[in-house]
């Protein structure tokens, strides 16, 4: 009964703070209950990040099954898609109904989508799933950093928002080797998909009996539902075209262009909706807190980083290295380690001393150190070497992701707080977007050059036409099958290839680091 009273004491969540002390303190939660709390949110950020990263895995084997190999780009980017257009909202609606109820409906959302997408019994059935399943995601990715802030004040929130930065990296590495161990189980691939389900009922178990917030007061009479349509479109038309451009159409086609016009409307259409909007989804004046507005824009340069190395790096393993989709999945221990350990301990040392600056400074300089090392690599490098090139980008990550979230929610007023957080994920879930379009289309582009170059080679020291070919698609196994001396050459183009995309990571590694520099460092405040 003491915490009920404690709580009492809290304005509803997402009103307008009134009074002469309109930063008023948070619950008094006890460290038992922030650290079961954070168990909940952590499992169910968890859900979300292993969805993307165990279905990777499994597509090869789901398209097998349901067919529709044409429609293979949409399964892969379908909940990206609805994701990141759709995590502005759940901040902004989460003021209106209440933080609880809309991360409960998110979960509910991911369980039925999950569910449904296990059970699919054709391809379009499958996309339609994981576009549902997107949405749910969205709220997963933003309502947990929203809640903590709720429950903690910033000054000791560094401690705990270190440990939800560590599941990303969790996820990265237990995504691959999970989803490739049930594929090749008898539980076959549907369990992709319902292997998160019990994860999130625990968590939505864990915030209903653990979170205790007062009644809450709609803040709004009226839903602004033209500015959220013009946001969700616009960000849908670029997510669209940077997941299916250079797949499904030409970059330099009427498609293309339509989809940038689109978004150019939507967008324009957006700032005139936000600016007369009475209670707007995302308010015109978070743009005019030069820490909300660097922030977003290092995080969505992180984004671009993070998202690069991480979809591209286990293709150089299985290609280049020939390890099997396991190894190179364990092979990005020091990536999660990195992030792990740098995100925990500078989490610790924020709350510790007030200061958080330095992390994503020195955070930015180890990504663009850690791609420099990357750009080093040749077909004969040592596995030390390419070890130490992702450990440090993944230190740099860790050092800076949450701690980008935390600066914003520092220099935001309360009621300002939850739309703050949704923009700057929305952000760097844009720049993930960004980097895995971008830099898939490097390598691309650079990968078929080098093969061209090298073919005539290829043809002298042996390789048939066929055999050629088949190589080109980029197949590991494929390659590896090649006579030795047809195999270094390709081996040699493909590693080039890579070469490209580490050399453009580091430059926008760079720029985050140039970005973050004018940062104003203000202490943490010790209240909410």
């Amino acid at each position: 009964m003491k915490q009920d009273t404690a709580l009492s004491e809290r304005p509803a969540v997402g009103a307008t703070p009134t009074g002469p002390d309109p930063e008023r303190a948070a619950p008094r939660y006890t460290g038992g209950q922030i650290r079961n709390i954070l168990i909940g949110l952590m499992l169910a950020m968890l859900t979300s990040m292993l969805t993307n990263s165990i279905v990777g895995t499994a597509l090869p084997t789901i398209i097998g099954e349901l067919g529709g190999q044409d429609k293979l780009a949409w399964v892969a980017s379908a909940s990206l898609l609805t994701m990141t257009a759709t995590t502005p909202l759940w901040g902004k609606l989460s003021d209106i109904y209440g933080r609880k109820p809309l991360f409960q409906v998110s979960l509910v959302i991911f369980i039925a989508s999950s569910v449904a997408a296990g059970f699919s019994t054709d391809i379009s059935w499958l996309i339609g799933a994981r576009l549902l399943q997107g949405v749910g995601m969205g709220g997963l990715v933003s309502l947990p950093q929203i809640i903590l802030g709720d429950v903690v004040e910033p000054r000791e929130r560094g401690r705990y928002s270190g440990y939800l930065g560590a599941v990303f990296g969790v996820s990265t590495v237990a995504g691959p080797l999970l989803g490739g161990f049930l594929v090749d189980s008898p539980l076959g691939w549907r369990w992709c998909f319902f292997i998160t389900v019990p994860l999130a009922v625990v968590s939505f178990g864990v915030i209903q009996w653990l979170l205790r917030m007062p009644a809450h007061e709609r803040t709004a009479n009226k839903i602004d539902w033209w500015g959220a349509t013009c946001i969700v479109g616009s960000a849908a038309a670029v997510m669209l075209l940077l997941s299916l451009g250079g797949k499904e159409f030409a970059w330099n086609s009427p498609v293309t262009y339509l989809f940038i016009v689109v978004a150019l409307v939507l967008a324009v259409s957006g700032v005139f909706a936000e600016r007369r909007a009475e209670d707007p989804i995302m308010a015109p004046r978070l743009f005019r807190n030069p820490t909300f507005v660097l922030a977003g824009l290092a995080s969505l340069l992180v984004g671009v980083s993070m998202f690069g190395v991480m979809i591209y790096f286990p293709q150089y393993l299985q290609i280049v290295k020939g390890m099997s989709p396991t190894a190179s999945g364990l092979m990005t221990l020091p990536l999660v380690v990195g992030m792990l350990s740098a995100s925990i301990s500078s989490g610790m040392l924020v709350s510790r001393t007030g200061k958080w600056k330095i992390y994503p400074v020195a955070g930015m300089l180890l990504v663009s150190a850690g791609f420099g090392v990357l750009s080093l690599l040749q077909v004969h490098s040592s596995i030390a070497l390419v070890g130490t090139g992702v450990g440090l980008i993944g230190l740099g990550l860790g050092l800076s992701m949450q701690i980008l979230i935390l600066a914003t929610q520092n220099a935001l007023d309360r009621a300002d707080m939850a739309a703050g957080t949704s923009a700057v994920t929305f952000f760097r879930n844009l720049g993930g977007a960004i980097g895995v379009s971008a830099f898939g289309a490097i390598m691309t582009n650079s990968f078929s050059s080098g093969f061209r170059s090298v073919g005539a080679e290829a043809i002298a020291a042996g390789a048939s036409p066929d055999e050629l070919a088949v190589a080109a698609t980029g197949s590991p196994a494929a390659i590896h099958a090649l006579p030795d001396a047809v195999r270094e050459l390709v081996l040699g183009a493909f590693n080039d290839a890579m070469h490209h995309v580490y050399v453009v990571g580091a430059p926008v590694a760079l720029a985050a680091f140039v970005v973050v520099l004018f940062l104003r460092p203000t202490p943490l405040r010790s209240h909410t």
